[in-house]
């Protein structure tokens, strides 16, 4: 029985693709045929895959049952987390969601998922990617305080959601757990966050989260251990659709 992750499938059986240029390049031609192939080569049906969000391009349920189907059809046990792309998904629904696809997909939020005795937790979270960037020498250009007041708002909320399945998995005898999140844990200006800090306080042994696209951003936040934590980029193009092992 093995655990691995991945994310950013960004699927579009029923939608159009709406993304940025970089959704655009070579790894993502035929990307679908390609991880589906993948998957069927690596992950046996004991096993577990967690998908750390932007399942769909769908902006309602129904412009996304296909997507879903796709997933579904997948082997092994399949785990979702929220995306800031996964619009179908209403975070007040998710334990409908939960219902509708018991036995195929579990969808991750204000929750928790064992695995052996593991807890999984995880939110979408958050973090404050501009109006801002560094330029080639390294010198921050553009800030807007507004915008980063709010994301401080969002990040408030993604970490009582968070607390929230860490608490209950607690509450349930787990002592260990693996966090996953969506948006990596720390922006390009942060070395530590509030997404940091707490799965230092729970003791969480390893932090996973997508997001990411292009080499360019691969390297936007944390990877590799830190304060006996490893933290690992997950995002479908990063890993050319092979998920990754967490365990």
């Amino acid at each position: 029985m093995s655990l691995y992750a991945i994310g950013d499938l960004h699927l579009h059986f029923q939608s159009e693709l709406k993304a940025p240029g970089q959704l655009y390049g070579k790894v993502w031609k035929d990307h679908e045929r390609i991880f589906k192939e993948n998957c069927e080569s690596l992950i046996r049906e004991e096993d577990t895959l967690v998908l750390v969000g932007d399942h769909s391009w769908g902006k309602k349920f129904a412009d996304c049952e296909q997507d879903l189907e796709y997933i579904c059809a997948l082997p092994g046990r399949k785990i979702l987390l929220r995306g800031n792309h996964d619009m179908f998904w209403d975070v007040k629904k998710t334990e409908k969601l939960n219902e509708l696809y018991r036995g195929r997909l579990s969808f991750l939020q204000n929750n928790y998922m064992p695995y052996g005795d593991y807890a999984l937790v995880g939110t979408k979270g958050y973090c404050f990617e501009g109006p801002f960037y560094l330029d080639r020498y390294g010198h921050l250009v553009g800030w807007d305080e507004a915008e980063a007041a709010r994301a401080e708002k969002l990040v408030g909320r993604e970490i009582e959601r968070l607390t929230m399945s860490f608490e209950a998995a607690k509450a349930d005898g787990f002592c260990k757990f693996i966090m996953f999140l969506h948006y990596p844990p720390t922006n390009i200006l942060q070395k530590n966050s509030a997404f940091t800090n707490l799965a230092e306080k729970y003791g969480a042994e390893q932090v996973i989260y997508g997001h990411c696209h292009g080499e360019k951003r691969f390297h936007d936040s944390i990877r590799g251990m830190k304060r006996g934590i490893r933290y690992s980029l997950v995002s479908g193009d990063c890993l050319r659709w092979h998920p990754m092992k967490v365990l």
